[in-house]
């Protein structure tokens, strides 16, 4: 049986069609973790990560694109390393491991631990520290300096 015809996989994950800006601007807003899994050095720019991060979603994602220069190993969760030495089938087996390792031993801790007051707290810290470095550094404000360094200086 497929992933596809399996229910309880079906409750747990979600593949969109046509994922688009106004898709991606609804699904920030009520997301938890940001999970990102291309298979190196297939990354976009990851701008959907970032406004996820934004509203407090914490990311979940493999080490390329943004997320390498923006994961400071309290702000989300990577997915992986950045070992360029493995085939693309080594690759893909490495980071379905490390995918269900930080899943299981990292994420659905932090998201369920509870202190006395049912607090998540270590969920919240991560949260706080997203929304602290991760929100300054992937700005538009940012983007316009980038391109007028990059390349329209250079013109």
């Amino acid at each position: 049986m497929s992933i596809n015809h399996d229910s309880n996989w079906q409750r747990r994950a979600v593949f969109i069609e046509d994922y688009d800006q106004e898709v991606a601007r609804h699904l920030v807003h009520g997301v938890d973790v940001w999970m990102n899994a291309p298979r190196r050095p297939m990354e976009a720019s990851g701008t959907s990560g970032m406004k996820a991060a934004m509203n407090g979603a914490l990311n979940f994602s493999i080490l390329d694109g943004w997320w390498v220069e923006g994961f400071n190993g309290e702000n989300g969760f990577a997915i992986g390393n950045l070992d360029a030495s493995l085939t693309d089938d080594q690759m893909d087996i490495a980071d379905a491991e490390a995918l269900y390792s930080v899943l299981e031993n990292e994420v659905i801790p932090a998201y369920y631990s509870r202190d006395e007051r049912g607090l998540p707290v270590e969920w919240i810290r991560r949260m706080k520290n997203s929304i602290a470095t991760l929100t300054p550094q992937f700005s538009s404000d940012r983007m316009v300096s980038d391109y007028l360094r990059d390349i329209y200086d250079q013109a």
